[in-house]
C-alpha cells in the first residue's frame, strides 16, 4: 500500500526534475501562479496593460479578418491566455456596433472568470472546437513551458534540472525529438555552459491552436528570436511584482522564456511534421491539411499597418483646440509605448492565413521612431511573461 503521507510530501517537495515539468506544476498545477486571484497584471505589464489602443488596434484586424470572410452572421473572436479577459472586453468595447453584433468572443484562461466580465464574452480553460474569424494568442506561447538545455565540459548538450528552490543540475543528454528540434532550431556550440530552451512543446501548442480556425486567422505576439539570432545563454527568466528575478518554480512568480517564433511558423506549414491521427477542427487529417507561409514581423510593423504610429499632433492643434491636442498627445505617447525600438515594438507577431489572404497584405515598413526619447528598457514596462 502506498503511504500517502509520502506522496504528499513528494507532491509538495518535488525532487530536481525538467524545467517543463517544474514550470507546468509551478505556473497551472493547484495554487499555480496563474491561478492567483491577482492575475498577471500583478506582476508585469503587458501590451494590454499599456494602452487601450492595442484593444482598438485588435479590434480593428478583427475588423478586417471579418471583411475578407465575407461579413458571415457569426464572427468568432478568440482571445488565447487571456489573463483576467482584459483585451478580450476591450476587443469587443471597441467594435463598430454592426460587427460587435454578430461576433463570438471567447476567452480562454484556466483561471476562473473574473467577476465583472461583459457578458456576452465566453470564459473557457480551453479552445472552442472551431474558430470562423480570429485567435490572438497575447503572450501566450512565452508561458508554454520548455525544457532547458546546457552542454557540459565534455560539449553534450544535457537536460538541465531544477529543484523547486531553483537549485540546477545536469542531468541525461537530450536525445530523441528533442534533440532534432535543437539540431534544426537551434543548434548549440559544443561549449561548455551554452544554454537553450527546447520550444518542441510551443510547435504543437501553436500548430493545435492553428488546427482550430477553420477560416480566418490566427496571430501569435511574444518576445521572439530566430534562428539567426538565438542567445547563447537562453532566455529563461522570472517575473513578480514587477520585476525580473531569478526563475523559482514554486509558484511565487512567472516563469516565461522568449519565443522561437519561426520554428512555431514551420509547425503549421508545408513542412510540418505528420502529428499522428488527430483531426482537424473540419474533419481532415490535421497533418495533412496545407496552410500558406506564415508570415513574422515585428510589433512595430504590424500596429503600424494597423494604422498606429505614434506620430505627435501638430502644435497649432493646442491654439486652435487645446483639449484636443491633449488627448492626442497622450495618445501618441501611448502608441509610441507600443512601438518603441527595444521595448514593446520588438515583440514579434506569427501571423498564420487559413482560408482567407494575410489581412495585413504586403510587408508593412519597420521604421525607427526617433521621436520617443524614452528609454524602454524599465522591466515594468517592456518585459512580460
Amino acid at each position: 500500500m502506498t503511504d500517502e503521507t509520502t506522496v504528499e510530501g513528494a507532491r509538495r517537495n518535488p525532487g530536481p526534475r525538467g524545467w517543463r515539468a517544474a514550470a507546468e506544476a509551478a505556473l497551472y498545477g493547484p495554487g499555480g501562479f496563474y491561478r492567483r486571484p491577482e492575475g498577471p497584471a500583478g506582476h508585469f505589464r503587458t501590451s494590454v496593460h499599456a494602452s487601450a489602443l492595442f484593444a482598438r488596434a485588435v479590434a480593428g484586424l478583427l475588423c478586417r479578418v471579418d471583411a475578407a470572410l465575407g461579413r458571415p452572421p457569426v464572427l468568432d473572436f478568440v482571445d488565447m491566455g487571456a489573463g483576467r479577459g482584459e483585451l478580450a472586453g476591450g476587443v469587443l468595447a471597441a467594435l463598430p456596433a454592426d460587427v460587435a453584433a454578430r461576433t463570438r468572443v471567447y476567452a480562454v484562461e484556466i483561471a476562473g472568470r473574473p467577476a465583472g466580465l461583459d457578458d456576452r464574452i465566453t470564459w473557457r480553460s480551453g479552445l472552442p472546437d472551431a474558430v470562423t474569424g480570429l485567435l490572438f494568442a497575447n503572450e501566450w506561447l512565452d508561458n508554454v513551458p520548455v525544457d532547458v538545455v546546457e552542454v557540459d565540459s565534455a560539449g553534450v548538450p544535457r537536460l538541465v534540472l531544477v529543484a523547486e528552490d531553483g537549485s540546477e543540475r545536469l542531468g541525461e543528454p537530450v536525445t530523441g525529438a528533442a534533440a532534432d528540434w535543437l539540431t534544426r532550431w537551434w543548434p548549440l556550440p559544443p561549449v561548455e555552459g551554452a544554454r537553450a530552451e527546447v520550444g518542441l512543446p510551443r510547435d504543437r501548442a501553436w500548430a493545435a491552436a492553428v488546427d482550430r480556425v477553420v477560416r480566418g486567422l490566427a496571430v501569435a505576439v511574444d518576445y521572439a528570436h530566430t534562428v539567426d539570432t538565438r542567445p547563447p545563454f537562453g532566455t529563461l527568466t522570472g517575473f513578480r511584482e514587477g520585476r525580473e528575478t531569478a526563475p523559482v518554480p514554486d509558484g511565487s512568480c512567472d516563469i516565461t522564456a522568449h519565443v522561437a517564433l519561426d520554428a512555431c511558423a514551420a509547425a503549421t506549414g508545408a513542412d510540418r511534421a505528420p502529428v499522428g491521427t488527430a483531426r482537424s477542427a473540419h474533419g481532415t487529417d490535421a497533418a495533412a491539411r496545407t496552410l500558406p507561409p506564415a508570415r513574422l514581423l515585428t510589433q512595430r510593423a504590424a500596429l503600424r499597418a494597423l494604422d498606429l504610429t505614434g506620430v505627435r499632433p501638430p502644435l497649432a492643434l493646442a491654439s486652435t483646440d487645446p483639449s484636443a491636442y491633449v488627448r492626442a498627445l497622450a495618445s501618441a505617447g501611448e502608441a509610441a509605448e507600443l512601438t518603441a525600438p527595444g521595448g514593446l515594438g520588438d515583440f514579434g507577431w506569427l501571423l498564420q492565413p487559413v482560408g482567407i489572404p494575410d489581412p495585413l497584405g504586403e510587408d508593412p515598413q519597420d521604421p525607427q521612431d526617433p521621436q520617443d526619447p524614452r528609454d524602454p528598457r524599465d522591466p515594468q514596462a517592456t518585459q512580460a511573461p
